[in-house]
């Protein structure tokens, strides 16, 4: 299996409501880091079926992604989910944060 297989079975297992850092994908996945988390969801074809709404940046903030429809979807797509924002932008990872038992 390679990393980037690695790093989807994991994302998939976020469940609906929860997000979780690209670090804390990176550590599950056994992947390089969180760079190597952010290349692979990058590198999703449309239409995937690899929930990466789900994965932000170790603040709680949605990192700008380009070809997927951007910050706006992603919040649209998390919101829809009953994720919440605050005022700058940012989940609160203590309420939010996917915890893999």
């Amino acid at each position: 299996m390679t990393a980037y297989e690695r790093i989807y079975r994991v994302v998939r297992r976020i469940p609906r409501g929860r997000v979780a850092t690209y670090g804390q994908i990176a550590e599950l996945a056994k992947a390089s880091g969180p760079r190597q988390v952010g290349y692979a969801l990058h590198a999703l074809p449309e239409g995937s079926d690899v929930p990466w709404h789900r994965v932000v940046n170790a603040k709680g903030c949605i990192s700008l992604r380009s070809g997927l429809g951007g910050e706006s979807f992603q919040n649209a797509l998390l919101k829809a989910e009953a994720v919440e924002f605050d005022a700058k932008g940012r989940i609160d990872l203590d309420r939010f944060r996917w915890k893999e038992r």
